[in-house]
């Protein structure tokens, strides 16, 4: 049951969209007087959306066809390729890598709403990290936040988020797994693969979305296309089973890929029923299936404490947002988390889902054509951010705090409010920070994970 504060007023009804069905309508919430617990009162399942008088909000409509999907939003890792920029306390993904005012996980968060609606997009990440993505992103639900005391790796992040939507929503419902840090550029070609990628699910198979492979990277993993399901699928006529995934290959290898047009690079995003999903787990991975289920239990225990004392709250009169927050309520979830949380398996999502399955046929793959990048160093950054001169020198952060003379082809990032000075340099890396400077050539660029390692073991643990 949800009870909606004094402070929330009705607005509007949903407006028909083309097909003259009713819309489901988000809103963007920015509320000066109660925070985001206010807006996490607020389903979009609703006819008439609502919004806190005291604050702010844009409406916009979502895609039909996705009442059953959600998506998850794992976002962990630390981006090792782009320190000191990213570090563990900070990750690639809080940051704003395009210059153009969202961080890469609230783009994410963005591109995802806009598909299935701000209550159907979850975020999973480390406790660390809480705080900064209820920063980043005010308009999530403290219902929406999964947070992990330790690294597990995706396939127990992902695993927990299914569990406890599956809980509250149905085993039947179809999940999809999209990482923090990439960037996606094409909306309505990301949407279709989407969709495809949904309905797909919805027959059954673990189904991934494959990037066309642009060049022959080492850098990435390779998905090799199978046979059409058009006919076994109708509304996902683009969709095939996977025939297998492949490791990062040599230089060759990935050559040899792509010249076939078979082939296409893994982005490591997934989207299945939670079903088929936990099963799996459960029929494979039991140890760590049966942590996840402990642990989900756990948490919808801690939904029923919060709707209790919302109930309380209401017969006594009060305004629950006032008095109640969803956040306070993680007794059971913290127990839970303690006694199964270290016990269970670090691994991949791709070794302990995906290839498995592509075995046994289970994997379908739809194309993605659509521009992707995993910003995976600072060459990915630099091709991603437009030349501040005919030099092609590349700037993330305040231009005015680089000068340059006599140099050309540079990665540059001002982060300490030092100014950074060039002459005669050229084709480097310069990340500036206020305890770190990195100065190196880009063509190593891949190779920053290792001055990491080397830091590390140097005894350096507070620079990383």
């Amino acid at each position: 049951m949800i009870f909606l504060c004094g402070f929330l007023t009705k607005v509007m009804q949903c407006a028909p969209m083309r097909d003259d069905s009713l819309c489901r309508i988000d809103i963007y919430h920015d509320c000066t007087q109660h925070g985001p617990d206010c807006v996490q009162f607020v389903r979009n399942r609703l006819t008439y959306p609502y919004l806190c008088a005291t604050g702010t909000a844009k409406i916009i409509p979502m895609t039909n066809g996705f009442d059953d999907f959600y998506a998850i939003i794992p976002a962990g890792g630390t981006g090792t390729r782009l320190w000191p920029l990213s570090r563990e306390r900070r990750p690639k993904f809080f940051y704003d890598l395009l210059g153009q005012g969202r961080t890469l996980i609230q783009s994410t968060y963005d591109r995802l709403a806009q598909i299935c609606g701000m209550d159907h997009v979850c975020v999973s990440t480390g406790d660390c990290h809480v705080a900064t993505v209820r920063e980043q992103l005010p308009e999530i639900g403290a219902d929406q936040i999964f947070a992990e005391p330790a690294p597990r790796d995706s396939t127990a992040a992902i695993a927990l988020a299914t569990a406890v939507l599956a809980r509250r929503n149905g085993g039947d419902i179809v999940v999809g797994s999209f990482a923090a840090d990439h960037v996606i550029r094409g909306k309505i070609a990301f949407i279709e693969a989407v969709r495809q990628a949904v309905e797909t699910a919805r027959a059954g198979y673990v189904t991934t979305i494959g990037i066309a492979a642009s060049r022959p990277s080492t850098a990435f993993g390779y998905i090799h296309e199978g046979p059409s399901l058009a006919e076994q699928i109708p509304n996902a006529p683009s969709a095939c089973i996977v025939e297998r995934f492949v490791e990062k290959p040599n230089a060759a290898t990935a050559q040899a890929y792509l010249s076939t047009g078979e082939y296409r690079w893994n982005a490591g995003m997934f989207v299945m029923r939670a079903d088929v999903l936990l099963d799996h787990l459960h029929a494979h991975k039991p140890q760590l299936a049966r942590a996840i289920d402990a642990i989900a239990d756990a948490i919808i225990d801690d939904d029923r404490a919060f709707e209790r004392a919302c109930t309380e709250a209401h017969e006594r009169g009060e305004n629950q947002l006032e008095t109640v927050a969803r956040a306070d309520f993680h007794e059971h979830r913290d127990e839970a988390m303690h006694a199964h949380w270290p016990s269970i398996e670090k691994i991949a999502f791709d070794y302990a889902v995906a290839e498995p399955l592509s075995v046994e046929g289970g994997v379908a793959m739809i194309p993605g054509d659509f521009g992707w990048d995993d910003v995976g160093d600072f060459n990915s950054v630099a091709a991603l951010l437009p030349s501040v001169n005919e030099r092609n020198i590349k700037v993330l952060g305040n231009v005015d705090d680089v000068a340059y003379l006599d140099s050309a082809g540079d990665v540059v990032v001002p982060n300490s409010g030092r100014t950074i000075a060039l002459l005669g340099v050229n084709d480097m890396v310069v990340v500036d920070t206020p305890d770190a400077l990195l100065i190196a050539p880009r063509a190593r660029s891949q190779e920053v994970k290792a001055m990491v390692k080397h830091l590390a073991d140097s005894g350096h643990e507070n620079l990383l």
